[in-house]
């Protein structure tokens, strides 16, 4: 299988900065695709470069499909790796047809053999009839496509891609996300997505790494890191998140918004913060009896909303809480039917995690 594995790389570039990669370890199944998400500065670029061989590693391993691309001793050229590439922007050569940028890597000196891999390409792609064009004909994410097919042309163990999505506007972009997706899948290759966005890296990936410091602060399926985040600023920062002080016995957590049943908490911990999302929170009306979700003492959760940012299919409903130093955000489904100033009560579902409150 065409897995890839990086151990302990370390790269700097000097100064009196730190490593930008120090001692990151990554693990991308054969045939699944991965995304590395992370703040600026967190060594995202750097990665890409270290595993395409732009870079030469200070220390550490990258191996795909079980050979070795770099290690001690061991610095393999680009064109030596197999390895696919997507830049930003696609990146096509303006002065060749599609056909010819698509062949471009191709390394058989057969034309027909040539012809007929650039054929499949384009039938994979969704663009058939399309080698003869011109890349300024093409649409951006018309490109886009064109720019995967010449990264899978070569039958790479993997494929690189460099936020392939950015420059397109946000109507196109989740349809060409889900293309490539669809194409990666069919082809069986072995994709990894760096990107900044994270909604992208957790609706699109079957694996997202968030990196933190030069490493992987957590490697999981995009659910089990939505709902399971290891610390408070991982879970803000793969969506929005509710912390609020609770504390744990027999399983529930009792929090100042209510009583929640834990899916994970630190073996030995108490008290922390426990770890709730929008969707999670139900606006309610004032004084409503029922037993389910009801705040410390058994009495209902009551606030103010202080705003009200509506979206379409749902709105982000902020509440200042009665006896909480903060504000809440509560996910609310439409219509909405509350406005400011107005006072809700407010109950909690589903399961939360409790995390230690480092201050």
């Amino acid at each position: 299988m065409d897995d890839l594995l990086v151990s302990g790389v370390v790269k700097a570039y000097g100064g009196a900065a730190g490593p930008v990669l120090d001692g990151l370890d990554l693990t991308v199944p054969g045939g699944a695709l991965a995304a590395v998400l992370g703040p600026s500065g967190c060594g995202k670029t750097t990665l890409l470069r270290v595993i395409a061989g732009f870079l030469k590693a200070d220390a550490g391993t990258v191996t795909v499909a079980g050979r070795l691309l770099g290690g001690p001793g061991v610095h393999l050229a680009p064109e030596r790796r197999r390895i696919g590439i997507v830049p930003q922007e696609g990146a096509l050569f303006p002065h060749l047809s599609v056909a010819r940028n698509i062949a471009f890597g191709i390394t058989d000196r057969d034309r027909a053999i040539r012809r007929a891999r650039v054929g499949e390409m384009l039938d994979l792609v969704g663009l058939p009839g399309y080698g003869d064009r011109m890349p300024h004909e093409l649409s951006g994410g018309q490109q886009q496509r064109v720019a995967l097919a010449r990264a899978l042309a070569p039958r790479p163990h993997l494929v690189l891609l460099d936020e392939p999505f950015s420059a397109l506007d946000s109507g196109l972009r989740g349809a060409v996300r889900a293309e490539v997706r669809a194409v990666l899948r069919e082809s069986g290759a072995t994709g990894l997505l760096v990107t900044h966005d994270q909604q992208e890296a957790l609706s699109t990936a079957d694996l997202v790494a968030v990196l933190r410091e030069g490493r992987v602060a957590q490697c999981a399926t995009p659910e089990d890191l939505y709902h399971r985040p290891v610390d408070p600023w991982l879970a803000s920062f793969v969506g929005d998140a509710v912390l609020v002080p609770g504390t744990a016995d027999r399983g529930t957590a009792t929090t100042a918004l209510g009583r929640v049943p834990l899916a994970a908490a630190p073996e030995g911990l108490r008290e922390g913060l426990v770890l709730l999302r929008p969707e999670q929170l139900r606006l309610a009306e004032p004084g409503a009896s029922d037993a389910e979700g009801l705040g410390a003492g058994g009495v209902m959760t009551e606030g103010v909303v202080t705003d009200v940012r509506f979206f379409g299919h749902d709105a982000m409903v902020t509440v200042a809480v009665d006896g909480l130093d903060r504000t809440v955000d509560v996910r609310a489904p439409g219509p909405l039917g509350v406005g400011l100033g107005r006072r809700v009560g407010i109950r909690l579902t589903g399961e939360a995690t409790l995390h230690p409150n480092r201050g």
